[in-house]
C-alpha cells in the first residue's frame, strides 16, 4: 500500500494524504515523517493532536481535525481505537506519523455506517501536538 502526502513536516499545515490500495497489512503499521523531540506519549496519558483520517477502499477523507477549523482534539488514549492507542504511544510532541490500521485494531466488523464501513483499513496521518 502506498501512502502519499503532500505535506510531509510543516505541521502547522494540514497533510493533504492520499491512499493507493494494494497489499493490505495484517497489523498497524507505523511511518515517523517527522520524528518529535517534546514529551513522549504513553498509552494511558491524554493527548492533543491533529489528524486526517483517510479510508483505504475508496480513499475518502472520513475525519479530519483539519476539516473541523484547524484545532486540535484532545483524547486520552485509553479511550480510543486499538490502531491510535498504538501508534501514538512512544510517538514524541512535534512529531508527524503515518498509521495504516487493520480493522481488528480499527473499528472491525462493526465499522461506523457510513462513514466507516465493516472490516475496513484506514490510514492516519498524525501530528502530536502536546502530552497532558
Amino acid at each position: 500500500m502506498a501512502v502519499t502526502v503532500d505535506n510531509t513536516d510543516d505541521l502547522t499545515r494540514a497533510p493533504g494524504a492520499s491512499v493507493t490500495p494494494d497489499t493490505l497489512p495484517n497489523d498497524l503499521d507505523i511511518t515517523d515523517l517527522v520524528v518529535g523531540g517534546g514529551a513522549e506519549a504513553g498509552p494511558r496519558d491524554t493527548v492533543q493532536v491533529q489528524y486526517q483520517g483517510i479510508r483505504v477502499s475508496d480513499g475518502g477523507e472520513f475525519d479530519s481535525s483539519w476539516g473541523r477549523g484547524g484545532a486540535p482534539v484532545e483524547f486520552p488514549l485509553n479511550g480510543v481505537i486499538d490502531g491510535f492507542k498504538l501508534g501514538i504511544s512512544g510517538m514524541r510532541e512535534g512529531g508527524r506519523r503515518i498509521l495504516v490500521v487493520p480493522p481488528h485494531q480499527g473499528y472491525g466488523d462493526r465499522g461506523v455506517p457510513p462513514v466507516i464501513p465493516a472490516n475496513a483499513h484506514l490510514v492516519f496521518v498524525v501530528d502530536l501536538v502536546k502530552v497532558n
